[in-house]
Order: C-alpha cells, then structure tokens, then sequence
C-alpha cells in the first residue's frame, strides 16, 4: 500500500456491532458502525485510537528507546512497533526527523515518538528526566546483556543498521551492551536487536509489568 499512514486491511478483528451500542465514550461509531480491522488486542476493539493511548498511558513501563537516523533506516518502523509491543514510555529518533513509518504498522499512533536534531539533545532530555543511556551495540568495550542489570529507568540506544552507534554516542552512554551470538555474522539487524533488549529488560522487571497489562500491537 502506498501510503503508510493508512492501516492495512488484515483479515482479523471483527465486523460490525449490531445496535443498540453500548453507552461508552471510549467507543468509535464508525468502527460500532463498520467494524474494526485493526491490529489491536480483543480488550481494545471498537475503541478511538485517544481511548486506546490513554489506557496505555496508565500503566507505561518506565523504559524509553531511542534510534539513530542518519541514514533513513527502514528498521526504525519496526523499532517502533517492538516498543509499542512492549508498552515503553517513548521512543526517541535521534538526526534525521523523517524517518520510515512502514514497518511501523501505524503503532506509531499508540506512544510518544520524539525527536532530537542531535546527540546532545537526547543526553539533555535524559539528564533532565533521569533516565541512563544504555547504548546496545557489538563492541569491544560492550558487557554481555546477558546477566547485566539494566536500569528501570531507562533508554536502550541504538545505532544505524550498518555503522551502528556513532562514536559521540557511545562516549553519551552511560553503559554499554551487547547481544551475545555464535553464528558467523558479524552483527543482529537493529530490529531484532532491539526486540531482545527490550525483552531483556522486561525479565528483569517483570514485577512493574503485570501481564495482563499487554499493549495493542
């Protein structure tokens, strides 16, 4: 489909509600009225995409992520929609503002996306929210994620797909951590990247993420 911004039909959700409607302001008429196709859980349907934000709102995990775009990374859109997955206070675009939304599977519209012209911007935003910078790339100086505690309060900072965390980046964080692997390639695609650090600080911090608090992916 050739515009992002529009949700793609899928063949999941439900059809149409019959009347009468429930009394609730949380309830769209049109999607009441025509059904709803989203990609979003059962406890959310037929709700405005307002109601959906502020329940998540309610129960954020206190963990932000954040992407390098100096190069127009197509992963960032699936970054979005892992954190989205995850229920993560924001996710924070670092260089370039436009940044691909297509893999993003409008999640986008779930959670705060901001943006920072540079890396300075990002390091003041965290100093003033209190937030560690926890860069996660392959190198050398980089501990084991595996088995490191990860802040709660915290932003999971990546780089590039390719080049990876600039060098004024890395010299940003407050520590940095690296995906354990066996195989032959040198490095995880960002996005899959991310998936397993978010994961990983989940385990840690299950006990602020009750499990039925899960998010519309």
């Amino acid at each position: 489909m050739d515009d992002p911004s529009v949700e793609p039909l899928i063949d999941v959700g439900v059809g149409p509600m019959p009347p009468p409607w429930p009394d609730d302001p949380r309830l769209d008429p049109a999607l009441l009225a025509d059904g709803d196709h989203r990609n979003v859980l059962d406890q959310y349907r037929y709700w405005t995409v307002d109601a959906i934000r502020a329940d998540l709102d309610a129960h954020r995990a206190p963990l932000h992520v954040a992407i390098q775009n100096w190069e127009h990374d197509f992963n960032i859109g699936s970054i979005v929609r892992t954190a989205n997955a995850f229920n993560v206070s924001g996710v924070h675009i670092v260089g370039r503002r436009r940044w691909n939304r297509r893999g993003a599977m409008v999640t986008d519209r779930y959670l705060d996306v901001v943006h920072h012209p540079d890396v300075q911007s990002l390091t003041d935003w965290a100093s003033d929210a209190g937030v560690q910078l926890i860069g996660v790339d392959n190198l050398p100086e980089a501990v084991p994620l595996e088995g490191h505690p990860l802040p709660e309060r915290c932003c999971l900072v990546f780089g590039s797909e390719g080049p990876g965390l600039t060098d004024e980046l890395v010299a940003a964080c407050d520590h940095l951590v690296a995906i354990a692997q066996n195989g032959s390639t040198r490095s995880l695609n960002a996005g899959a990247a991310a998936a397993i650090a978010m994961w990983a600080w989940r385990l840690q911090h299950v006990s602020i993420v009750s499990p039925d608090e899960d998010c519309a992916t």
